[in-house]
């Protein structure tokens, strides 16, 4: 478990907060590990209505920790991060991400896999694998061509640029943007609403939407993860990932 994982349980809501601001809460082995312990346990306890997803502070999460990847490269279909993605994308309560600052890379990515998700008018997102040299994941090149439509996702998958949230909003996976202040007090409230709905209504309303498409996800999911695996040992990544590390610009003009 990961003392940068913060779970509290409070009136049915069980939040799981990334709390590793001196990171930009980029994410670690472990903390994938102690999110997917969260999410189990969210499962098991019947006083569990529904889980917040939430970054302290001012930021979601810079996504993965660079530094870690290259340390150890999670080249494994059990490795902690497939074992979240596995757990996220197949978890039967309803699930609400409250988003503040930067959210890249899977920290855009895990939105897909959320029921409901809020924004403050300060959160950007990016999903900036072609950059490192790597290809999408969490099965975000089937996710988001179905909630933006082919071109809208192609131009933020193929080119990575950082875009806000009015336009999270307007591709479709963002259900509402307000004011940074306001953000926490309406999640509260719509979080709520739904602790007061019967439990299993909300759990069959879930899974009939999202019967249809979950093999489909987990096989994109397994998919995404042999190339992902193999790119991040190939050349262009590690010259994305060193250049970014050095602060410099990437040259690929090196490679076929």
């Amino acid at each position: 478990m990961s003392n940068e994982i913060l779970v509290a349980r409070d009136n049915g809501v069980l939040t799981i907060t990334i709390d590793r601001p001196a990171r930009k809460n980029a994410l670690t082995p472990a903390m994938y590990e102690a999110m997917v312990g969260a999410l189990a346990a969210a499962h098991e306890d019947a006083s569990v209505r529904a889980v917040l997803l939430r970054g302290h502070a001012e930021i979601f999460t810079a996504g993965n920790d660079i530094e870690d990847f290259l340390k150890t490269p999670p080249t494994s279909g059990d490795s902690p991060v497939m074992r979240f993605l596995d757990a996220i994308s197949s978890f039967e309560k309803p699930l609400v991400a409250a988003v503040k600052g930067p959210a890249i890379g899977v920290g855009t990515t895990l939105l897909l896999h959320c029921d409901i998700v809020y924004a403050a008018d300060d959160a950007r997102f990016a999903v900036p694998f072609a950059q490192l040299g790597l290809c999408p994941e969490a099965a975000s090149s089937l996710l988001l061509p179905r909630i933006a439509g082919y071109q809208g996702a192609a131009e933020k998958l193929l080119l990575g640029e950082t875009f806000d949230a009015a336009e999270a909003h307007r591709l479709g996976f963002v259900n509402r943007v307000l004011p940074a202040a306001e953000l926490d007090a309406f999640v509260a409230g719509q979080l709520a609403k739904l602790v007061a709905l019967p439990a299993s209504s909300l759990r069959v309303t879930k899974s009939l939407m999202k019967r249809a498409s979950a093999h489909e996800v987990k096989t994109r999911i397994s998919d995404e993860s042999v190339h992902f695996g193999k790119m991040l040992l190939a050349p262009e990544a590690r010259e994305a990932f060193t250049a970014f590390l050095e602060k410099r610009k990437p040259d690929f003009r090196q490679f076929d």
